[in-house]
């Protein structure tokens, strides 16, 4: 559909530059080849260096991140030790998403919502719109999400702050333009940290719209008394896990619906770690967005959860004491992951960014989506999780990526 903005209509001939967010050395990436991620001698003794530097800071970051993972799946797994019933139910939750899974159908196991949002606009604080330097909303609705297992349901009604949907909305006064949306990771709910580690005031000051969602479980959808946003993800067990990506799908259908409404008719999406999971899994049931650009994702939490330690362990008790094989685990966490699932966005419309250092979300895991992504375009960089060395360089690549299909 070509866009009805006249001023959105022209782009520059050439990509402005991008200034980088944070101070990081300037080393650069590239672009995958035919057999994939670089191998070690492949790479310069600068980006040899820088990766291997960066292996040693994220194995740190890992270990703390996993032991807040590990302290929020604790209190379900005591009380399944205590309860022999939770067990068994546990058990019997995970059946049910193995079964949903193994239809490899993303609509069945992630149906639309049936109604529009019925959204509430309020002018943001004075700090975002002087970040932006344009208009910036802060959008919030009732979530319509009803929980997928019908034994979840009476717990997912519960959760009242949790189903207040929550995002921001960086506007320009021109009217609608093509939006970048933009989901968070694991603990990043702050749209003050994403705005500037995304650099999104200078795709907001190079034609694009903005809007950063929030998560179930963080920010101001954490539930009252929770240690720390995103505790709720992990809380509930693996059935709660597998709950709170179906609502992550739901409630970001819904804001396309609202964007929809306000006369946005190109949208693309990025999100980063746990973000760039759900934009995966959202390219699996949206042929609405134009463009979808996962970032250091985790696709397969089975397999990455073997090195999150202590939650490993953890994960590998909670197994053990309710009679729960491995592969059984896997098939119920396959109705959640994108590797299940046939992407509805055009290869060409894909790209993929993967960090050689990353340890948190390590780089097989986005070589796997690209293998099941058909090979799509596919950028490394030579940085972990968080240190993106080389940002610049990635986010005039996903400039040159987002512009023809977006303007």
């Amino acid at each position: 559909m070509a866009s009805s903005n006249p001023a959105a209509a022209a782009r520059p001939e050439a990509d402005p530059p991008v200034d980088p967010p944070i101070p990081v050395p300037d080393v650069p990436g590239a672009d995958a080849g035919e057999r994939g991620l670089p191998d070690r001698s492949d790479l310069t003794l600068a980006q040899r260096a820088v990766v291997d530097a960066s292996v040693i800071a994220d194995l740190g970051l890992r270990t703390g991140i996993a032991s807040l993972v590990g302290a929020a799946m604790l209190p379900p797994v005591i009380a399944g030790v205590l309860r022999g019933n939770d067990l068994r139910r546990e058990r019997e939750h995970l059946r049910f998403y193995a079964d949903l899974a193994a239809q490899r159908d993303a609509e069945a196991s992630f149906p639309a919502p049936t109604a529009a949002p019925r959204v509430s606009i309020q002018p943001s604080n004075p700090i975002a719109r002087q970040i932006a330097h344009g208009d910036v909303q802060h959008v919030q609705f009732q979530s319509s999400y009803e929980a997928r297992n019908p034994e979840m349901r009476n717990l997912w009604r519960g959760l009242n702050r949790n189903n207040v949907v929550h995002a921001q909305h960086w506007r320009h006064d021109d009217g609608p333009h093509p939006t970048l949306c933009v989901i968070h990771g694991f603990l990043g709910s702050p749209y003050l940290f994403n705005g500037l580690f995304f650099s999104l005031p200078w795709f907001y000051r190079t034609g694009f719209d903005v809007l950063l969602y929030t998560l179930p479980f963080h920010g101001r959808r954490a539930e009252r008394f929770s240690p720390f946003s995103g505790y709720g993800f992990f809380s509930n067990g693996m059935a709660g896990m597998a709950e709170a990506m179906a609502q992550a799908v739901h409630d970001f259908r819904s804001v396309l619906d609202y964007l929809e409404s306000t006369g946005v008719d190109k949208i693309a999406l990025t999100g980063m770690s746990l973000g760039g999971y759900t934009s995966s899994l959202i390219a699996s049931v949206e042929d609405r967005l134009q463009a979808v650009i996962p970032n250091v994702p985790v696709v397969n939490p089975e397999s990455a959860f073997d090195d999150w330690w202590p939650a490993n362990k953890l994960v590998e008790f909670g197994r053990h004491a309710s009679g729960i094989s491995r592969e059984e685990a896997a098939q119920a966490s396959a109705f959640h992951s994108p590797l299940n699932y046939a992407p509805k966005v055009p290869k060409d419309r894909r790209l993929i960014i993967a960090g050689l250092g990353d340890r948190l979300a390590p780089p097989e895991q986005a070589e796997a989506l690209w293998e099941h992504w058909d090979r799509c375009a596919f950028h490394w960089f030579p940085g972990n999780h968080i240190l993106h060395v080389s940002q610049p360089e990635y986010l005039r690549r996903m400039t040159r990526f987002l512009r023809p299909v977006m303007f």
